[in-house]
């Protein structure tokens, strides 16, 4: 299963991210369905300060360049998208017309036999 890191920074406004993770403590149901017909099978979002880390796992087919915003051409999931974006910010250093900016692999603690259930 492939598995995608991308980062992205919020408003530097304390109530805009109190805000923000208000909202992420219930996302409607129709924008995971969405997230999840375009290929997505498991998604965590971390934060540090205004960083954002999201981890993604995905079917083999996905291509976030590709597929992700796809999830977007549902309403509800559209809607969710631009009320999110009002308290984000690309990173530094992203491409144009970026906004989750993808990031490198650098290092991976493969699993052991016995923690793989081998």
């Amino acid at each position: 299963m492939p598995i995608y890191a991308q980062c992205l920074d919020l408003a530097e406004d304390p109530a805009a991210i109190e805000d923000y993770l208000a909202a992420h403590r219930f996302v409607p149901p129709a924008v995971e369905a969405a997230l999840r017909e375009i290929g997505i099978e498991r998604m965590e979002i971390f934060r540090h300060g205004t960083r954002l880390f999201m981890r993604i796992e995905t079917r083999e087919d996905f291509d976030p360049t590709r597929d992700y915003q796809r999830y977007a051409e549902h309403p509800e999931a559209a809607a969710w998208d631009a009320r999110m974006r009002v308290f984000q910010r690309p990173v530094p250093g992203a491409k144009r017309g970026e906004w989750w900016a993808a990031m490198e692999p650098v290092y991976e603690l493969p699993r052991t036999r016995e923690s793989s259930g081998s």
